[in-house]
């Protein structure tokens, strides 16, 4: 069997401005999707799927298809509506796709780090593989990889993903692709939500500890897998079951069959409930929204204050607001409209406009909070700088008083399985009590919803929860620190060249610390 990859010219790297709040906002990872359909335009499928998860990733997208006999890629920098046309996709054709939005956790927003990766086997045969998550062994992964002498030459790709990716491959020719995850996956470690396939069978895994969510749906003629329930709704499948935490599922002509490769110690994402998952959304059986707005209800008994008017920072806030409202008795209204087409792919403004801060995403309705005691609720703080702008704005449009309630306890610390925060430093809460929060923002109060009362918002137990952002509580085991990091596989092919080193050689441990990604440095050091 022969395998093809598209290859579509990208934009420069340097292309992709960031966020022009200054990426004051807790990034969502990714989104993966699958489809194993005989008969269905999957590509379409895919496409549409890919368009639910948009939220998930702005970065990259990508799509592989597969006839039966050929694997095609193609992948670009930028949103789903912007890779793909309907020419495009009309030209991929087969049976079964995979399909990826990136949001990079590790590796720089470059078309090489586009997913889904691919590689071929010795045999011929390809892989194409999709992730969402985030490893954290990613730097042993890449010392087995140069061990064994595998060539990663030809792409020059630095991510988890990638080497996932490589290392299937590898096993792939004298296994097969089922038998080599069988193998690969009980030795990664971390976050990882994965949905890859080569000609004939579709796969989907979850890491042992279920932190990143998988579902698998049913189509009249096939199967789908995704990263949420909202991505099944709008291809029209039915949801099944969520894939299991150590589950690999397999896709096939004979079938669906499921195999067993970790012991579940389930810890999902308690932040996926917060901010990260569509609100139309069903996680382990309960609705997004609905967790926000009680969220929102537990809000108003935690920290009640007396106040005119209920506005939520759109959108995210929107839901906890509707709770705030119904638990405190305060009239709920709209106070701030969102321009919804400012997002991470937005051009960079030039300096006067830049000087307009939040403006170019948030402008205040000042008829409406004119002369008005407002409760702003927002879904989390990181930074700040967006809370603090927001409540200057308010106050410059005639609020009498804005008092700031958080969706979610103070974000100390950064995400290590796929959710890029910010550097421990730089989250406002890691060096301030509530108090110091509240000045540094300029709001009259402040006020959290508490770890408790969050996670009782979801029905789910505390125990099967990950909450190490709020918490500082870290389920799964971290390497020392010069072994994490976002851009950690730059870091390490820079120390090869360094060192002049060949690509087969593999790095010392002693290697000089790495300037981590987000955090990594200061996460292991407790106060």
């Amino acid at each position: 069997m022969s395998s093809v990859r598209n290859e579509h010219p990208a934009p420069h790297p340097d292309s992709h401005q960031p966020d022009p709040e200054g990426d004051d906002v807790p990034h969502d990872e990714c989104g993966v999707f699958g489809v194993w359909a005989p008969g269905e335009e999957v590509s379409k499928l895919a496409y549409y799927g890919l368009f639910a998860l948009q939220h998930r990733g702005q970065e990259s997208a990508g799509i592989a298809v597969s006839d039966g006999h050929r694997m095609v890629v193609f992948k670009d920098l930028g949103l789903v509506s912007q890779v793909f046309d309907e020419q495009t996709l009309s030209s991929l054709r087969g049976h079964l796709a995979v399909g990826h939005n990136r949001y990079s956790t590790t590796g720089s927003s470059t078309w090489e780090n586009a997913q889904p990766t691919f590689r071929t086997t010795a045999t011929g045969s390809g892989v194409a593989l999709a992730h969402n998550g985030n490893l954290v062994n990613t730097a042993e992964l890449r010392d087995e990889v140069s061990t064994r002498g595998i060539d990663t030459n030809a792409v020059r790709a630095t991510t988890d993903s990638d080497l996932l990716c490589e290392l299937m491959a590898a096993d792939a020719a004298d296994t097969g692709l089922e038998e080599a995850a069988l193998r690969v996956l009980p030795r990664v470690r971390g976050a990882f939500s994965l949905v890859f396939a080569d000609e004939r069978t579709l796969y989907a895994a979850r890491d042992p500890h279920g932190v990143r969510p998988l579902v698998l749906g049913r189509l009249e003629r096939g199967w789908v897998v995704a990263s949420e329930t909202a991505a099944l709704d709008i291809v029209g499948a039915s949801m099944v079951r969520e894939v299991e935490p150590g589950e690999l599922i397999a896709i096939d002509a004979d079938g669906m069959r499921s195999s067993r490769f970790g012991v579940p110690e389930p810890k999902g994402c308690v932040f996926e409930y917060v901010y990260i998952a569509r609100p139309d959304t069903t996680i382990s059986g309960r609705s997004v929204h609905a967790t926000r707005v009680e969220i929102g209800r537990r809000l108003a008994q935690e920290s009640p204050v007396e106040a005119d008017l209920v506005i939520p920072v759109p959108e995210s806030g929107t839901p906890a607001a509707i709770g705030y409202a119904q638990g405190s008795g305060i009239a709920y209204g709209q106070g701030l409209v969102k321009n919804s087409y400012v997002g991470r792919t937005f051009i960079q403004p030039s300096q006067t406009i830049r000087q307009l801060g939040i403006r170019l995403k948030l402008n205040p309705l000042r008829d409406v909070i004119r002369g008005k005691r407002l409760v702003v609720v927002d879904d989390s703080i990181v930074r700040g700088n967006t809370q603090r702008a927001l409540v200057r704005m308010l106050r410059e449009a005639g609020a009498l008083e804005v008092h700031v309630r958080i969706a979610s306890p103070p974000v100390r610390w950064p995400c290590f399985y796929g959710i890029d925060f910010a550097t421990r430093a730089e989250l406002l809460a890691s060096g301030l009590d509530v108090e110091g929060v509240r000045r540094s923002i300029g709001a009259d109060t402040l006020g959290y919803v508490s770890v408790d009362n969050m996670v009782a918002a979801t029905e789910q137990p505390r125990s099967r929860l990950c909450c190490a952002c709020f918490d500082g509580d870290y389920p799964i085991a971290l390497p020392d620190e010069a072994r994490l990091g976002k851009h950690l596989l730059e870091q390490l092919a820079d120390d090869d060249v360094t060192a002049g080193l060949s690509a087969a050689t593999t790095p010392s441990d002693d290697a000089a610390p790495l300037t981590v990604g987000y955090g990594a440095a200061e996460a292991l050091r407790r106060p």
